[in-house]
């Protein structure tokens, strides 16, 4: 099991451990700060950060000029290259400290075992640089398929809600030509939900994308009889009428809960589905439901 103590602190709280091991040279549990020439890094292929915008680099690197590097990175001994390392967290910095021209970058170099490398990259970039939906998404899965986690750990280590994770995570289920909209940034995550509800979610995605509309507008459409959204290719089935008593009940459970339901009925079986609009009302739900 991974030490969640000093993960569960943040990257914040490992950095600081750098006057401690000054202090205590003999110590190697919070590794050692040194200059490390920038050739004998290499980036992690697992760094859940795979977009770095060459202007944001660009704006680093003059900051780095001036002021230099401010914040060592995170690295560990390479497990693939003897006499290299690898970057744990701060492939940003190191990559800017490059285009600087800088020979050398300060370093924390720590022991750590990959799925600690996975969770501190994570936690960087969500802390401090702030993942793309995608990239947040599969690194979440990442913990959950490779290292046996389950949301709540994932949760845990990054500081967020479980509901927050769960959600990001559903992000995956999108067809690949959605999500590579909300990797470039053409749709937003919530988009992205709002998609996911629809018939067609690559139709919905497609207009939304061409005419700049709202995530409130694209979960008005997501509700829409597919033909209404995606065009005449498909027959519109007559909407469903509730009797009374289902649409008291629903109105019911709607003043209770302060949020949208619908009871869809089909003979004695069916759903309750609550609509919610923010991950704050989720998290609502999640406590009543559990009487946490």
């Amino acid at each position: 099991m991974v030490e969640k103590r000093g993960l569960g602190r943040g990257l914040s709280a490992l950095l600081e451990e750098v006057e401690e091991t000054e202090a205590a040279p003999g110590s190697s549990s919070a590794g050692t700060l040194q200059d490390i020439s920038v050739e004998l890094i290499r980036r992690n292929e697992q760094q859940p950060r795979w977009i770095f915008p060459a202007a944001e680099l660009e704006e680093l690197a003059a900051s780095i000029r001036m002021k230099g590097v401010l914040q060592p990175v995170l690295l560990r001994l390479s497990p693939e290259v003897a006499g290299y390392y690898e970057v744990v967290a701060g492939e940003r910095r190191w990559r800017a400290a490059q285009l600087a021209g800088l020979t050398v970058i300060p370093a924390l170099i720590r022991e750590l075992s990959d799925s600690q490398v996975l969770e501190l990259g994570i936690i960087e970039n969500v802390q401090r640089e702030a993942l793309n939906p995608i990239e947040e998404a599969s690194a979440y899965q990442q913990l959950v398929d490779r290292y046996g986690r389950t949301h709540g750990d994932v949760a845990d280590v990054v500081g967020k809600s479980r509901a927050h994770v769960a959600n990001a995570v559903r992000l995956l289920k999108l067809p690949q030509t959605v999500r590579d909209h909300v990797l470039e940034g053409r749709l937003s995550a919530g988009h992205g939900r709002a998609v996911l509800a629809a018939e067609d979610p690559e139709a919905l995605a497609e207009i939304v994308v061409a005419k700049g509309l709202s995530v409130r507008e694209t979960e008005l459409l997501a509700r829409k009889p597919l033909p209404l959204v995606a065009g005449p290719r498909r027959t519109s089935r007559p909407p469903a009428i509730k009797d009374a008593d289902t649409q008291a009940l629903e109105g019911d459970l709607a003043e209770a809960l302060g949020l949208a339901v619908e009871v869809v009925d089909r003979g004695g079986q069916g759903e309750v589905r609550i609509k919610y609009a923010t991950l704050e009302q989720l998290d609502e739900i999640c406590r009543r439901l559990t009487k946490g």
